[in-house]
């Protein structure tokens, strides 16, 4: 089982800092006006498509790119950039139960066919009641993980090339089909910690992703979500979310850290847990209970850092240390049961290449990489983990 390495791409915008990065609303924190604020960089179509080209010269496979009222729409971003890039997958966040199944389906097939085959999913049922109400839905928790198991196996059905009936609770389809089912099926990626969650994934997931807990913890959901698809015959695979700040030595990694962590007043992070605590998924919960708001203890587990999470919804820890040290955590995940792993840093420009010439290579030597990437540049750690002179990122853009 080799490692697959994927990077994030900043649809809301990106920066500096923990905070105020998001070029069109508050992201949980309260502004008073949601414009672009000093030091955010907004995302722009070039902007990204300088983060999607660096991740592909890096060598990740695939960049996931998120869904909210709070960021630009993924299926058409990520289609505008695989006209820019050649080989790099997109991991596609999307929430079901807003469109039709037959139609995401369909979606998602002309995507295959336009992309040759570089789509991924990344279902996303949702567990923030407000936001789902932003789309018009109304559905409570586990009504719309209820609903999410309905339309993943309309959008399977749909794929099958032939007319697919179905009569549920949620959906009724006759005859729904594609002109042309997708080739390759798009891999279809999933998250949940509820109890509601668990069978979904269990059922329909591909690939079970987790947001970055400790490893014990990861290891309980890795064995649930186990269990529970071995009793319906399946086979799941895992991805985790993290963060990343990766340096040549583990001091001006922390001393990284540290600075995310001094832009940060107290009124911002209450304002931001006060606004993540309302959060209906258990995910979310999981997260806010590693710090409990807190920033006396937030290394976690070793180089495991709960800081973003103060202010961030969703994944809210970042590995933080050497790039041996980094490489040490993605192996221990690995030994859990680990495939894909899901990162992003702030900002991801810069951060992108201080994991890719650094960690990459530390991964590659270890083997735990299907295809050994090329050295970006001269002077940069080859795979051997060595490196000459060197190793500091190229920055191709301003910010604070």
């Amino acid at each position: 089982m080799s490692v697959h390495l994927h990077w994030f791409l900043p649809t809301g915008g990106d920066g500096r800092t923990l905070v105020d990065r998001h070029a069109y609303t508050d992201g949980g924190i309260k502004r008073s006006e949601i414009t672009p604020v000093s030091g955010v960089r907004p995302p722009d179509i070039e902007y990204l498509a300088q983060i999607a080209k660096a991740a592909e010269h890096l060598g990740f496979e695939a960049v996931l790119t998120p869904t909210g009222t709070w960021c630009e729409d993924a299926w058409l971003t990520t289609m505008a950039l695989a006209q820019q890039t050649e080989r790099l997958k997109f991991l596609v966040a999307f929430r079901p139960g807003l469109i039709s199944p037959v139609l995401a389906a369909q979606m998602a097939a002309t995507y295959q066919r336009i992309s040759r085959g570089r789509l991924l999913l990344n279902v996303v049922t949702g567990g923030d009641s407000t936001e789902q109400r932003r789309f018009g839905d109304h559905l409570d928790h586990d009504q719309r993980y209820a609903r999410t198991a309905e339309f993943l196996s309309v959008v399977r059905g749909a794929w099958r090339g032939r007319p697919y009936d179905f009569d549920g609770e949620h959906y009724q389809v006759n005859g729904g089909l594609t002109a042309q089912p997708p080739d390759p099926l798009p891999e279809i990626f999933f998250g949940g910690s509820s109890a509601a969650a668990g069978p979904v994934a269990a059922e329909h997931a591909d690939v079970y992703l987790t947001w970055g807990e400790p490893p014990a913890q990861v290891k309980e959901k890795i064995d649930w979500i186990r269990g529970l698809a071995e009793e319906r015959g399946r086979e799941v695979r895992f991805g985790i979310r993290l963060h990343t700040i990766s340096r040549d030595s583990a001091g001006e990694a922390w001393a990284t850290a540290n600075r995310l962590l001094g832009d940060l007043d107290p009124e911002t992070v209450a304002a931001a847990q006060q606004a993540l605590g309302k959060s209906e998924s258990v995910g979310q919960q999981r997260m806010l209970a590693l710090h409990g708001g807190s920033r006396d203890t937030l290394e976690i587990s070793p180089n495991l850092w709960a800081g973003v999470g103060l202010v961030r919804g969703g994944a809210g820890t970042a590995l933080v240390g050497s790039h041996s040290d980094v490489a040490d955590r993605i192996e221990e995940y690995h030994a859990l049961g680990i495939e894909h792993f899901v990162l992003s840093g702030y900002p991801h420009l810069e951060e992108a290449y201080w994991f890719g010439e650094g960690v990459t290579p530390q991964l590659a030597a270890r083997g735990l990489l299907a295809e050994i990437p090329e050295s970006p540049r001269p002077g940069t750690p080859s795979a051997d983990g060595l490196s000459a002179s060197g190793g500091a990122p190229l920055l191709l853009a301003g910010g604070r």
